[in-house]
């Protein structure tokens, strides 16, 4: 049995991505050899066994349906496009376009996650499990299934995933072990804007492993402050915007009342208070408070508590924190 080397080669493009690097090592001691029949044998056996996985998985993967009130769902067939032709793509939209969930769904239609994981990094773990759990809901599928998550402490990716939500610290973690990021097909770089030591390590080393990688989509999500920066970094990659927002948004300010001109004298929880109470006043509804950190959303819901059993307005209200920090449960 001879084999020729660029037959095989082109059969193992249509092997899972995580087997090919291993399978081309092989084809150098069988291929144009005629004593070699027994790894010739066992070489064809895994190409063939890697090759029906690949297409069952491409044949088995969910159809996307989209909602059409989502910005990013009116930019689809230009995202889609970009994707195709492109390596490297910025999707630059604000909060609540839509980006974070149909844009896996858009890489999934186009035969992405088939050999390989569309990977989608999140910079926090609540994020991670939510956007999971938002994405597989869509697609009719539950967590672990088709859609998956990893964050520390918890892994729910299974055989069976082809999108597999991460914080962006799993994904460096895996770099480790898989350099050249085998295992995927895609990756989505999410709020790239945050820009994380995790993000910034991300970003400079894709940028290295890329050309090694041509068959590696990556695109960089961000909102729309400054998508230039990273479309220079990747070599000038398009940038599409998805402009928009689910629901209308109002801008009012409410200036925190203060004894001196001084920043430093400005009682900034208690300003926040006045604020959510001014706005529970006026008609009931949630509120969400963004804060620096875990320190200020811990004495900020002290407040609350305190303020609430001498306010009217504030009683029965509940508080509830969020940080990265939280366990599962909480």
């Amino acid at each position: 049995m001879i084999l020729n080397a660029a037959d095989l080669h082109k059969r193992i493009d249509q092997c899972m991505q995580a087997e090919r690097h291993r399978l081309r090592r092989r084809v150098k001691a069988v291929a144009g050899q005629s004593d070699s029949e027994p790894k010739a044998v066992s070489l064809l056996k895994d190409i063939q066994t890697s090759t029906a996985l690949c297409a069952a998985r491409r044949d088995n993967a969910p159809k996307p349906v989209y909602p059409d009130e989502l910005p990013v769902v009116q930019q689809r067939d230009v995202i889609m496009e970009a994707i195709a032709k492109h390596q490297v793509i910025i999707v630059c939209g604000e909060t609540g376009s839509g980006k974070t969930t149909q844009l896996p769904k858009m890489c999934l239609e186009l035969g992405l996650g088939a050999s390989g994981f569309i990977g989608h990094t999140q910079p926090r773990r609540i994020a991670a499990r939510s956007v999971s759990s938002r994405i597989a809901s869509e697609l009719g599928s539950n967590v672990g299934d088709a859609v998956g998550f990893k964050i520390r402490f918890s892994d729910l990716v299974s055989e069976q995933t082809y999108i597999k939500l991460m914080t962006d610290g799993i994904l460096l973690a895996e770099i480790q072990r898989d350099p050249f990021l085998n295992s995927y097909d895609a990756i989505i770089i999410d709020e790239a804007h945050e820009r994380s030591l995790n993000i910034d390590f991300l970003l400079g080393y894709l940028k290295t492993l890329l050309p090694k990688r041509r068959d590696l989509k990556l695109i960089i999500t961000s909102a729309t402050i400054d998508p230039e920066r990273f479309s220079r970094h990747f070599n000038n990659a398009p940038i599409i915007h998805a402009e928009g927002r689910t629901y209308p948004v109002e801008l009012r300010y409410e200036p925190p009342e203060a004894d001196s001109d001084s920043l430093d004298d400005i009682d900034l929880p208690t300003a926040i208070v006045n604020a959510c109470e001014t706005l529970i006043q006026e008609r009931s509804h949630d509120v969400l408070v963004f804060l620096p950190g875990e320190r200020d959303i811990r004495e900020l819901a002290d407040l609350f508590s305190k303020t609430a059993s001498s306010s009217r307005h504030l009683r029965g209200v509940e508080v509830v924190p969020l940080f990265s920090r939280l366990s599962n449960a909480e």
